[in-house]
């Protein structure tokens, strides 16, 4: 199950295998098959050909022991042109053995760090968009019985192309303490005062916490990231065990992620790197015609922070949240933004259900 580098010379007794819409249980010696204008095996099924509004598409549903290694999906460019919200409305859903309720839930973009219903490139390394909606992830997603993965388009309008692989070995068995894989999203259209954001909270067994993924839409003045990101860990109440030093500096960042252009003005810098990332700024291209993007919207930002070689490991149970601080000419103030995430993290199943996904209408950028 470990790909590192140093590991890749050990000889194991898994199988490979690729799911696609050409050959969607992964079969052996069964990819290829389909006919096109040029023959068969020449390019017949590359995608579903559409999800119809309200539909949900089965992107795979085997039977295990086995072990997600990588996922490519793309959503054609024309979509988002009569609708540009679609990536925020197509959910994607995974469950694990016989679970009735998912252990992944996110708007599709959020999940692959594509907040706001918009594409942008990441370089990351469970994570890599290029350049703007070829979305891949590395994490590694185990399951002893059974792997389902859905997508239900929740939009007015069919996806006319559905694109995707998914990467897989088969394992005679799994180690013992081997944990699922699971992602939350979540959204607070306008924080409360003094009231810290959840990110994840009703985590009980034992695992590790291996991710965030921020889409914060400012609605107040001045600088907005002075907010501490928060880790409860196995009964901590009034005080967590872990506390950061800020929002900038939980995403890798220091000093506004400011940096001085050639005229001596300061400006955020967006970067993309291994284990963190500031990929998208709004207001960085100010030419982008967008219904989010105008120049009436509220300065929106993308952030990631993998807890790869840091995971937070929890025996019983964990919760996570941020505070919403900011800092001015006064100092210090609380202030009220608009607040989604994508929490990641492992751990032993059965988890608790997620509770009531938000409408569709709810998860829109403003």
């Amino acid at each position: 199950m470990n790909t590192d580098l140093g590991r890749l010379s050990l000889l194991d007794d898994g199988e490979s295998r690729a799911i696609t819409a050409e050959n969607p249980r992964g079969e052996k010696g069964k990819g290829g098959m389909a006919s096109s204008s040029l023959g068969q095996s020449r390019k017949g099924s590359p995608c579903l050909p559409e999800i119809k509004p309200g539909d949900t598409a089965v992107l795979m549903d085997i039977d295990g022991p086995g072990v997600i290694e990588h996922i490519w999906i793309t959503v054609t460019n024309k979509t988002s042109d009569r609708n540009p919200f679609v990536l925020r409305d197509i959910v994607l859903r995974m469950y694990w053995d016989d679970e009735t309720t998912p252990s992944v839930e996110a708007p599709l973009g959020d999940f692959f760090c594509c907040g706001f219903a918009q594409g942008t490139s990441v370089n990351s390394i469970p994570v890599v968009v290029i350049p703007n909606r070829g979305m891949n992830c590395y994490w590694s997603m185990p399951f002893r019985k059974h792997a389902r993965i859905t997508v239900e388009n929740q939009s007015d309008e069919a996806i006319p192309a559905f694109f995707y692989q998914i990467d897989y070995c088969k394992y005679p068995s799994l180690p013992e303490n081997t944990a699922y894989f699971h992602a939350q999203w979540r959204r607070q259209p306008i924080t409360e005062k003094k009231k810290d954001y959840v990110v994840l909270d009703g985590v009980k067994g034992k695992g590790r916490y291996v991710g965030t993924y921020l889409a914060l839409t400012t609605l107040e003045r001045y600088w907005w990231g002075e907010g501490e990101m928060k880790f409860f860990i196995d009964g901590d109440d009034e005080f967590p065990t872990i506390c950061g030093t800020g929002t900038e500096d939980y995403f890798g960042g220091a000093w506004s992620f400011a940096a001085y252009d050639e005229h001596g003005k300061m400006r955020e810098v967006n970067y993309s790197t291994p284990y963190m990332g500031y990929p998208y700024h709004s207001a960085a291209d100010q030419t982008v015609t967008h219904p989010c993007h105008d120049d009436d919207a509220p300065t929106m930002r993308g952030f990631y922070r993998w807890h790869l070689p840091d995971p937070v490991r929890f025996s019983s149970d964990l919760r996570v949240t941020l505070q919403q601080i900011g800092v001015s000419h006064r100092g210090l103030f609380e202030r009220q933004d608009d607040v989604a995430t994508v929490a990641y993290w492992y751990q032993t199943e059965p988890h608790r259900p997620f509770g009531e996904f938000a409408a569709r209408e709810e998860r829109w950028p403003r």
